[in-house]
């Protein structure tokens, strides 16, 4: 336990040992994956299920962060692993290098139980897919987006995925800050939901740095 004092000190030990009973999903292991494998790799969660079949490319490694050079063309999945599982030793990551349609037909007919899935895609489609499948499961997600200097992220209970108004767009630039921003705010929301703690359910936040300051809209779905 001591490897986890300082968390702890926020919640207690009974909770700390609870989270090596949790079961997460994450959907995609790039940008957002990579940055959820730190904030919620070594958080003490037991098992990861990451699901991608992408290989790592030259021009991911700026803003994935779990990637270096010498990762160019291994599959994300299997770096995913090998890095979250080289930080704690007591989390167990299972690698799934299929889209995420197949996985859920895969995991509908094996009966795959989660407690939380977590969103690290870049699009709207496959988003739409993990609304299905967390609610045919009767399991929340967390949404999180990023684009140029924007981010959306909402933690998904009851609310309607149709709120987005299209399955389509076309991305723009990005920076690893705004990813990494994005993915500690969909962390913390993960982390408080699986710790027993109060989570706004519901509620997409917005965030963007576009004048050069932060703005925040909140936006109840």
């Amino acid at each position: 336990m001591n490897y986890f004092h300082r968390q702890i000190q926020l919640w207690g030990e009974q909770t700390q040992r609870a989270l090596s009973d949790k079961r997460i999903l994450i959907i995609g292991a790039g940008g957002l994956g990579s940055s959820l494998s730190y904030a919620l790799g070594a958080s003490g969660i037991g098992r990861i299920s990451v699901v991608d079949f992408d290989t790592v490319a030259l021009h991911n490694i700026h803003r994935q962060i779990l990637f270096t050079l010498a990762d160019e063309g291994k599959f994300k999945a299997d770096v995913f692993k090998s890095r979250t599982e080289a930080r704690y030793d007591g989390v167990s990551v299972e690698v799934h290098k299929s889209r995420a349609d197949e996985f859920f037909t895969s995991a509908t007919a094996s009966g795959e139980k989660f407690d939380l899935i977590l969103d690290a895609t870049d699009n709207l489609a496959t988003r739409a897919q993990i609304d299905a499948f967390a609610k045919q499961i009767g399991v929340p997600w967390v949404f999180a987006s990023v684009d140029s200097w924007q981010c959306q992220v909402c933690f998904v209970q009851n609310a309607d995925f149709k709120f987005f108004p299209s399955l389509n767009a076309t991305p723009a630039g990005i920076t690893a800050a705004i990813v990494m921003f994005a993915a500690s705010f969909e962390a913390n929301l993960a982390l408080r939901y699986l710790a027993g703690l109060e989570v706004e359910k519901d509620l997409l936040y917005y965030a963007n740095f576009f004048g050069g300051e932060l703005e925040v809209r909140k936006i109840k779905l």
